[in-house]
C-alpha cells in the first residue's frame, strides 16, 4: 500500500443513504458502480477493474494517516446534470480493509471492500 503498485479492491458492502437518516444496503451496480476497482498510483486514476473505460476517476489527494492510505478526488458526473459528488477512500496498512465514501446532492454512500496491491 506504498504506492509502488497498483491496487486492486474488491467492493464488498454498498449502503445508500438519504436525508432524514434512511439507508439502504444496495448492490455496486445498482448505484452505477463496479464490483472491483483498480487504483493507480502512477496514473492517478481510479477505474474500473479490467474495463478500458473512460470513466476513470482522477486522484486529487493522497496521504498517510495513523497507519491508513486517505485517498481523495470529485466528480462532475453526467454531463447536464446536477450529479456531482466529492469522495474519500480509507485503505487500512495493516488489513487492506477499504473504506470509502461519498456525498453529493441529498445522497450519500458508504462502501465497505477489501485490497489488494496487483
Amino acid at each position: 500500500f506504498d504506492g509502488s503498485k497498483p491496487l486492486h479492491c474488491t467492493l464488498v458492502d454498498t449502503i445508500e443513504c438519504l436525508p432524514g437518516g434512511e439507508c439502504t444496503k444496495v448492490t455496486p451496480s445498482e448505484v452505477n458502480l463496479p464490483d472491483t476497482i483498480l487504483i493507480d498510483y502512477e496514473k492517478k486514476s481510479i477505474a474500473a477493474k479490467g474495463v478500458d473505460n473512460k470513466r476513470a476517476s482522477i486522484i486529487e489527494n493522497w496521504e498517510r494517516i495513523d497507519g491508513k492510505l486517505i485517498i481523495q478526488g470529485a466528480e462532475d458526473g453526467v454531463k447536464e446534470q446536477q450529479d456531482g459528488l466529492g469522495w474519500t477512500i480509507s485503505i487500512s496498512d495493516a488489513t487492506g480493509k477499504m473504506v470509502a465514501t461519498g456525498s453529493g446532492d441529498d445522497v450519500g454512500f458508504v462502501i465497505f471492500g477489501s485490497c489488494t496491491p496487483e
